[in-house]
């Protein structure tokens, strides 16, 4: 598929999701496989085809995700080091980022049905998780793509293996706008019969939907072999509800108008919303696939620090 809009101009060091001092923060940081996945290049992560022979080959270092069984305690006594028997052919990985792009993203906090203004949207840290992530699997030496949907699958770029094709990608989700109304499940079930097998897929969304729902679709991706992590990207006002009175609450997918009470209301919408996450942890958990609650004031390099 191609991009619908067309990208916001760049120079080659500016990126708007991806400025170059996040891209340094983010050096520290690695993203392993947890699952074996396919290939056939030489890389960090397992693969599913082992060679015509099992017998050891060397060593590498062990990876965070990595069975404690595989650790080589003889080895450990000799170098101090955590390192792994390799016997089976390793791959490089395929990684894909799948970008929530429904209008319910296009919110910044305040009091409810407020149009974004001075703070920092859904979708703007949404996107630079994104960027991070694809920025993040490219500098390690792994292939990255781009997926974004709203009720459905919107576009899908080929994944990138260099920083020179990795630049499509980033510029492409500077034109990318929320403007629809989304069904994140029904989205995740027509990307799944577009991503490769036993990829490692990263969804980023606000997940605003009946958790089962949800959590269906990305049983659909792990069921197809692939490593599933979700970034379940809330502002602090959604958790919270600020504000006090009487406001006119509207709904930016549908555009529907309530007047609440919000200081009537407050309790009980806590009570939901932490029914509303704990239901998606357990169903994350379940898969099982990686949950992170990432707040829109949470540093992006936390945010992808898979542990």
């Amino acid at each position: 598929m191609s991009d619908p809009q067309s990208p916001a101009p760049a120079t080659a060091a500016a990126y708007r999701y991806l400025p170059a001092h996040l891209a340094d923060r983010l050096t520290a940081l690695s993203v392993s496989a947890r699952r074996a996945m396919a290939g056939g290049m030489q890389g960090l992560h397992r693969s599913n085809r082992h060679g015509a022979s099992v017998e050891f080959a060397e060593y590498r270092p062990y990876i965070a995700g990595d069975p404690p069984s595989l650790i080589d305690w003889r080895a450990f006594a000799r170098t101090d080091r955590h390192l792994v028997k390799r016997y089976e052919e390793e791959t490089n990985l395929t990684g894909f980022v799948c970008l929530d792009c429904s209008s319910s993203l296009d919110w910044s906090g305040g009091t409810p049905g407020a149009v974004a203004s001075a703070g920092q949207r859904k979708f703007d840290y949404a996107c630079t998780l994104a960027a991070a992530a694809l920025y993040l699997l490219v500098s390690q030496g792994d292939r990255a793509g781009l997926l974004w949907f709203d009720a459905k699958v919107r576009g899908r770029m080929a994944p990138a293996g260099s920083p020179a094709a990795l630049r499509p990608l980033l510029l492409a989700l500077e034109g990318i706008s929320p403007t629809d109304k989304g069904d994140i499940a029904t989205a995740l079930h027509a990307a799944a019969a577009t991503l490769p097998r036993r990829s490692l897929v990263i969804v980023i969304s606000d997940l605003l939907q009946d958790p089962a729902a949800v959590i269906g679709g990305l049983q659909h991706l792990h069921h197809d072999g692939h490593d599933v992590r979700v970034l379940h990207v809330v502002d602090r006002a959604e958790m919270t509800l600020p504000g006090t009175g009487l406001v006119e609450a509207v709904d930016r997918e549908t555009g529907s108008r309530v007047e609440v009470e919000i200081d009537e209301l407050r309790e009980n919408y806590k009570i939901a919303v932490a029914n509303h996450l704990n239901a998606l942890r357990r169903g994350c958990q379940g898969l099982p696939a990686d949950y992170r609650l990432a707040t829109t004031d949470t540093l992006v390099e936390e945010a992808l620090r898979w542990r």
